[in-house]
């Protein structure tokens, strides 16, 4: 199992083993009726201390989000608890908290991925009119995100899709990932760096061919779709992109920092990562050197198909200041907020007005091709246990990718792992 630490298979386990814990005979407060229900009101007034708790703050946005909230709202005392160096920590932390039903954090920054987990064990507050009240401001993909069964059970603070960073002066901007992956061939200097760890980065970036190519994991209706066709081309096709030398070997070690070091040393034609790191390597003597694009279409038959990232806020089943954590989205979701989102910290708005915002243009002249990212983008698959089925997808497909499986037994074994995973909720 190479790209494996002992100490990730166990955190891995431990992750897994804390999602099933939720799901035993212990009755969770309900996701339905019963859920605490946010008023959108009550934030009028609001006063007292905020606790907003969440990952890693890499570029400052958490920070400078709970700063510029204070200042406009002076009878509000916020802080920013971080949980965790990575996204699996804090959602480990985030749900032990949770589970002792800490009041702790009033409120949590989540992974776009973790609303059907979160909600379906009674642990967020009904967000529904609050995200209702705002929701005419944000791109409705963004929104999609917060839902499960019919509710919002958190709003958007920020969004993401993948991007293409090409070198201008070595290869052309790419229309296909066929076309992509050929030019990429001719040359080590032209190959490409993505994230292919065994992690939840390579679950996404081999969605983002599989959508693109009209593949699925699974339906709406949670019907296993994986065992298809399309996985397989999929699969074979990236795998041939390591052995003819596309993509470098070393992509299987790679993260998204990763990726991003070594396309900043010049010695690569293609980068897949996300919008932040526009502002990365504008700091660098790369800058003026590269152009942004969306994801390609796959074979050309289809549009490029994004995988929609980003966090949202949710407001604890425990918190002791409802209102001041409603006092915040509301601050977060205002078109004048969402710019700095894009302005300051080179993320993704989920407020769409801020992309054709003129200082928003300035500091991220592709702020277009983003927006048709973001719209374009589709979600993870929706489900209470999308960690256990992201960790069978990135196991597979890291196996094939490495040479230790080939791509029939790692589809069989992925629709194998993803049913027994339904099967455990």
């Amino acid at each position: 199992m190479r790209g494996r630490t002992v100490t990730g298979i166990v955190a891995a386990a431990g992750a897994i083993g804390l999602a099933l814990s939720g799901c035993g005979s212990s009755t969770p407060p309900s996701a339905g009726p019963s859920a605490p229900v946010v008023d959108p009101a009550s934030a009028k007034g609001a006063s007292g201390s905020l606790s907003i708790c969440g990952g890693r703050d890499s570029v400052g946005l958490y920070k400078g989000a709970v700063d510029a909230f204070m200042k406009a709202n002076p009878g509000i005392s916020a802080k920013y608890t971080v949980l965790g160096a990575t996204t699996d920590e804090s959602r480990t932390q985030a749900i032990q908290r949770l589970q002792a039903k800490s009041s702790e954090c009033d409120m949590y920054l989540t992974d776009v991925t973790w609303t059907p987990e979160f909600a379906s064990q009674g642990w967020l507050q009904d967000m529904t009119k609050v995200t209702d009240a705002v929701k005419d401001t944000l791109i409705p993909s963004t929104v999609a995100t917060t839902q499960y069964k019919g509710k919002s059970w958190a709003t958007p603070f920020y969004t993401n899709a993948g991007l293409i960073y090409y070198a201008k002066d070595k290869v052309a901007k790419p229309e296909t990932w066929q076309q992509l992956y050929a030019e990429a061939a001719k040359s080590p200097d032209n190959g490409l760096v993505y994230q292919g760890k065994q992690y939840e980065g390579l679950t996404v970036n081999f969605l983002e061919l599989l959508y693109s190519a009209g593949g699925n994991v699974i339906d709406d209706q949670g019907n296993i779709k994986i065992d298809s066709p399309e996985t397989r081309k999929v699969l074979d096709f990236m795998a041939q992109g390591i052995k003819n030398g596309s993509a470098d070997r070393a992509v299987l070690t790679y993260e998204e920092n990763a990726s991003r070091l070594a396309y900043e040393s010049g010695k690569f034609g293609y980068e897949r990562n996300w919008p932040n790191v526009y502002g990365q390597l504008n700091a660098t003597p790369l800058k003026g050197t590269f152009g942004v694009a969306p994801l390609p279409s796959f074979d050309g038959n289809s549009n490029g198909s994004g995988v929609l990232g980003g966090w949202n806020l949710a407001i604890s089943a425990y918190a002791s200041n409802p209102a001041a954590a409603v006092a915040f989205v509301n601050f977060e979701s205002t078109p004048e907020w969402q710019k700095h989102v894009a302005m300051d910290y080179s993320q993704a708005p989920a407020g769409e007005a801020a992309y054709s915002d003129p200082g928003v243009l300035d500091k991220m002249p592709f702020a277009k091709e983003l927006l048709i990212s973001v719209k374009g983008a589709k979600p993870r698959p929706v489900s209470p246990v999308y960690s256990q089925i992201s960790a069978a997808i990135n196991k597979n497909v890291y196996a094939v990718l490495s040479g230790t499986s080939n791509t029939e037994d790692a589809v069989k074994n992925m629709a194998d792992q993803i049913k027994t995973a339904q099967a455990s909720f």
